[in-house]
């Protein structure tokens, strides 16, 4: 078998490409060619990145010209107290992050949150989308094309699920732009994040539509799907699940744990997370909902990218009067679009399917769908705890003495 040098040796001079390097050795060996290379080519010993525990055949799904893995450190928060439509009872929910008092901050809200009885989470709508845009040569070929999807929908849904045993067609919905037409198509992708199989899919779709219209496909991305940026259709239709979770917080738990009051968070949250964020244009109003999903991301393999769409989160904090009385905190947080899987992708990492182990929710459901549906909840939920935390500590000008306390 080659060994690590030679092969490096022959990329140096010009032998081979460097990404032709597992045509010649196994994945382990080519890793650490590479490797070697960079370390020649850079003058930097890369001893810790090419430390890693998995066996590089099983991440040639996941990654191209493997030199090694990123260590991110993990913890675990909980345990998460939910009650779900698919998530119910406790559960440790892993993180993995590089800033300092994230977990702390997530664990404290998820204590006051366990105290006052535990959260409710649901997934209220479910649909991965992509959406193709056409060409047309005027506003009457973009009616003639959105008439003839809009009566032919089963046969659209027949094409596109003849490429997937598990994904399901929920709908197309047409957008004209003067001679652009784009249709989005929403699926259900079970326990799948999904976007490969609605990409795949859709592809089979569009070859109906450009038989049976006078469309021309232009990309099958039109950016109205919309994945990995900003999008306020996203913020308003939703992708992948859009899930809810709330708590209603006693007043006297928030000032004996969170040292302030219902009113003062409540405060807090519609000057800073509505108000501000609606002066500042943000598709988010939030106080820091992607820390939580891109930590459990990085966790449980989803495509980390998607943050984005996840920051499309409102928080809602308001007083409730007890007949007493007294003023308990209602807690809520929606998000639009959070895009995850329990199958597939990442998630098949040895770290990352440990990491969905621990949740219970490794590969399946039964029914289909549960495992990403109860996922969603949870993570929802940890949100929640992230949300009450952070605000709590600005209500009571803790926030910075917080993170001087834990130093960091």
């Amino acid at each position: 078998m080659t060994d690590p040098e030679t092969l490096a040796d022959r990329v140096q001079e010009g032998d081979l490409r460097i990404h032709e390097l597992e045509d010649h050795a196994d994945h382990d060996t080519a890793a650490a060619a590479r490797q070697l290379l960079v370390e020649r080519e850079s003058g930097t010993d890369l001893e810790a990145i090419g430390d890693y525990a998995f066996d590089a055949e099983r991440a040639e799904p996941n990654i191209e010209n493997m030199i090694g893995a990123a260590q991110v450190p993990m913890g675990v928060v909980g345990p998460v107290p939910v009650s779900g439509g698919a998530a119910d009872g406790d559960h440790y929910l892993p993180l993995a992050t590089t800033e300092g008092a994230l977990l702390a901050s997530v664990n404290r809200g998820l204590g006051v949150i366990r105290s006052a009885g535990g959260a409710d989470a649901r997934v209220t709508k479910n649909g991965m989308t992509r959406a193709p845009v056409f060409r047309v040569a005027g506003v009457a070929e973009a009616a003639e094309t959105v008439e003839w999807v809009s009566d032919n929908v089963e046969a659209l849904a027949e094409a596109a699920e003849s490429t997937t045993s598990h994904g399901e067609l929920l709908d197309v919905e047409p957008y004209v732009v003067g001679d652009s037409v784009f249709l989005r198509f929403a699926y259900d992708t079970k326990d799948a994040m999904g976007m490969n199989m609605a990409t795949i899919a859709t592809g089979e779709a569009c070859e109906l539509v450009e038989a049976e219209t006078p469309a021309s496909l232009v990309a099958l991305s039109g950016n109205m799907c919309s994945d990995k940026k900003p999008a306020a259709i996203n913020a308003v239709e939703g992708r992948g699940r859009s899930v809810t979770a709330d708590a209603v917080i006693p007043g006297e738990l928030v000032e004996d744990r969170l040292h302030t009051t219902a009113d003062a968070i409540a405060e807090a949250n519609t000057r800073k997370n509505l108000v501000g964020s609606a002066k500042a244009g943000s598709l988010g109003f939030n106080a820091h909902a992607a820390n939580v999903v891109g930590a459990a991301f990085l966790a449980t393999g989803q495509d980390e990218a998607q943050v984005v769409e996840a920051a499309n989160t409102i928080t809602t904090m308001d007083t409730r009067e007890r007949e007493d009385g007294t003023t308990d905190l209602y807690a809520s947080v929606s998000l639009a679009s959070l895009e995850v899987g329990t199958v597939g992708g990442g998630t098949k990492l040895p770290t990352q399917a440990e990491a969905l182990e621990i949740l219970g929710l490794r590969g399946g459901g039964d029914p289909p769908g549960s495992n990403a549906d109860a996922l969603a909840e949870i993570i929802a939920v940890g949100a929640l705890a992230g949300e009450l935390s952070l605000l709590g500590a600005l209500a009571s000008n803790h926030l910075a003495s917080a993170h001087e306390d834990l130093g960091r």
